[in-house]
């Protein structure tokens, strides 16, 4: 087998369709609005695809992202492609693949997380979000207010704002809870929750069940999977996505790598 870029989205995606749930957001990704940040690398053995991993760079950090159901050949492909890889990036590995790194760069785990689908869309009717509002790019600065008061390490991207996909709610005109998307692409099909959070002052009263019901009703009518990711030891955001219908399908873990 050797190792190649590939560049043609039609090949890309019958590969990630095999599993469509475990590749959203490689899927997610293959649509216009984000493919510029994308390079994709392959172990091919007589043209066909045995393995595949994407490198994102659409945000401050390079996300790689390497979710497979066979190890062993996602384990050559990583370690094919180290010279090629950034100094500093962070990466998502099933397994133990974190360790194909650990004689060249140090490794931060940020821990276990949970893959998560939308299985049981009948119970997102169950929940009241007759509060929740749209948000648009002109609430970009009470957006970044909330995630620094109550989600420092947060992932957003104030470009996603532009999906139409953030919604959230105000106690007196103040933004209290969020929730939004990593990834959506209405091409693909696909639609990855992301960026949900309600302030300290805010929490137990389901402010946070609220927007994701919300969210995820209105992404239903242009996607036909909605997914997100979760730290496998934040049990109340589980029980949380549990009761709107999202069902564990798959774990992963997440690090942060930097060169030696």
């Amino acid at each position: 087998m050797k190792a190649v870029c590939l560049h043609d989205k039609g090949t890309i995606e019958q590969f990630l369709r095999r599993n469509t749930w475990l590749h959203l957001y490689e899927l997610g990704d293959l649509d216009d609005f984000f493919w510029q940040y994308t390079t994709w690398y392959a172990f091919k053995d007589a043209e066909e695809i045995q393995e595949l991993v994407l490198l994102y760079t659409g945000l401050e950090l390079p996300t790689l992202l390497g979710i497979t159901e066979g190890l062993a050949t996602m384990r050559d492909l990583l370690q094919s492609l180290m010279p090629l890889l950034p100094r500093r990036f962070y990466a998502h590995f099933s397994g133990d693949l974190a360790s194909v790194f650990a004689h060249d760069y140090r490794i931060e785990s940020h821990g276990l997380h949970y893959k998560m689908a939308l299985m049981d869309t009948s119970r997102l009717e169950k929940v009241d979000s007759s509060g929740v509002v749209p948000l648009t790019v002109a609430d970009v600065d009470d957006l970044q207010t909330l995630y620094r008061i109550s989600y420092p390490e947060n992932w957003f991207d104030p470009r996603m704002l532009e999906t139409g996909h953030y919604y959230g709610i105000r106690r007196d005109a103040k933004l209290v809870s969020v929730a939004g998307v990593h990834v959506y692409s209405p091409q693909y099909k696909i639609g990855v929750l992301g960026n949900v959070t309600t302030h300290p002052d805010y929490r137990g009263q389901r402010l946070g069940s609220a927007v994701c019901a919300k969210l995820c009703k209105v992404l239903l009518e242009t996607v036909d999977h909605v997914g997100l990711n979760v730290r496998a030891d934040n049990a109340s955001a589980i029980a949380c996505y549990k009761r709107l219908g999202f069902e564990i399908i798959g774990e992963y873990d997440e690090a942060l790598f930097e060169l030696k």
